[in-house]
């Protein structure tokens, strides 16, 4: 089963995607995108997701620079990331390396779409 993990500030919007994701078949980590940076990374290093889907704006840290950060670290490097906003981030997002952007709002057939392309299941 494998693993998606979920960085959001909105804690509705985490519960949400918990649950649609675990409905499809998914086993989720959730990450409230608090804290550093390279706490973050640890906590991601610990999960060995394969693929992250990550709000861009989070409370403390700017998800394109978590990116950049995941983009340096071998164990992270090659885990599918999936960015999503409600503004148009799309050519930043991959400029930094992401996989896929999303923009909010989205359809839930739509995001794991997205998911299954990411993680090459479409």
């Amino acid at each position: 089963m494998p693993i998606v993990a979920l960085i959001e500030d909105d804690a509705v919007m985490l519960s949400l995607l918990q649950t649609l994701l675990e409905y499809e078949g998914y086993e989720t980590v959730q990450l409230d995108g608090m804290g550093k940076v390279g706490d973050i990374v640890e906590l991601l290093r610990q999960a060995r997701p394969d693929i992250i889907l990550m709000d861009v704006h989070l409370r403390q840290v700017n998800g394109l620079d978590l990116l950049r950060e995941l983009r340096k670290d071998p164990s992270l490097a090659n885990v599918r990331v999936l960015i999503s906003s409600g503004m148009e981030l799309s050519r930043e997002a991959s400029t930094v390396g992401a996989d896929g952007f999303i923009l909010k709002p989205y359809m839930p057939d739509d995001l794991v779409a997205r998911i299954r392309e990411a993680l090459g299941e479409a």
